[in-house]
């Protein structure tokens, strides 16, 4: 494989239409990379296409606000969109396509046949939005078979999508190599989201806790504190901090996504979600007990 400029300054190619992505992807390049989006792209977005430049010949860059993950009451319909500034940022990250779909050429017509996420989405996260996983893995295997992706990025930040997508790939046994990204925080430590955006100057100050939890579990680890002490570590700092409810602190197997046991030794996914005003956050890291 010869890897391309990992810069390059031109922008995309956008297409809009499954028959315009066909003709794009007819070519022979070599090895293809995917990153998945639903737009709105940030510093943490465009690490992943850094990646994926470094593993590829050609990069895909999906962009699509996919409503089959939304439940009710959440953010659907005020989710931020900018398709033109996501092209922008796009071109100087090594994305050679854009595919920005509408819901009419992703779901043609009502879904009746869905990918169901199993066990691993019944917790955390699925437990909060049941069905969203099961959305979340019903539109990655039709972009995938899209794309035709040799390799997919995918950030670590939200790592309980990670495990469901991982566990997908490989029970239905999707050509596809899985790769996980680094989370990417901003100067105040806070890892980067496009729902960032909903804070204002106060709440943003306050969203800071979910990162000082993560380092209290990170020392509370390395001190020998076990299972108990690490989440007790993360909760403390959640609770001390006004203007932040905590949803839940776990400490699980980073594959499964079922917690470990106090007894537990060797690796483990700290993960946190947190309600700052009524902005919603997640973070995590991995601990060794």
């Amino acid at each position: 494989m010869t890897t391309m400029d990992p810069r390059p300054t031109t922008a995309p190619r956008v297409v809009r239409t499954r028959a315009e992505l066909a003709e794009a992807l007819v070519a022979p390049v070599g090895r293809r990379a995917v990153v998945m989006t639903m737009g709105a792209l940030h510093e943490g977005h465009l690490s992943l296409v850094r990646r994926a430049r470094e593993l590829a010949d050609q990069v895909v860059v999906t962009i699509f606000v996919n409503p089959l993950q939304f439940g009710a009451g959440e953010d659907l319909e005020s989710y931020p969109r900018d398709l033109d500034g996501d092209v922008r940022l796009l071109a100087g990250a090594g994305a050679d396509l854009v595919f920005a779909p509408d819901v009419a050429t992703v779901y043609p017509t009502q879904p009746l046949v869905t990918v169901h996420a199993g066990p691993v989405a019944d917790v955390l996260e699925g437990a909060v939005r049941p069905g969203h996983f099961d959305g979340v893995l019903t539109v990655v295997l039709k972009l995938m078979h899209l794309t035709r992706p040799d390799v997919a990025i995918f950030g670590q930040k939200d790592a309980q999508q990670l495990a469901a997508i991982r566990r997908m790939v490989r029970d239905l046994d999707v050509p596809v190599e899985v790769v996980a990204a680094p989370i990417v925080r901003d100067t105040d430590g806070v890892a980067l989201s496009s729902r960032n955006a909903y804070l204002d100057g106060e709440q943003r100050e306050h969203a800071r806790a979910l990162y000082e939890a993560v380092l209290a579990a990170q020392a509370a680890a390395e001190q020998g504190s076990g299972a108990a002490g690490v989440r007790r570590a993360a909760e403390e700092v959640l609770a001390a901090e006004p203007g932040v409810t905590t949803d839940y602190v776990a400490l699980v197997d980073a594959d499964t996504m079922t917690e470990v046991g106090d007894d537990h030794a060797g690796p483990a996914l700290l993960a946190l979600a947190a309600r700052v005003g009524s902005t919603r956050l997640i973070d995590n890291t991995m601990v060794v007990l």
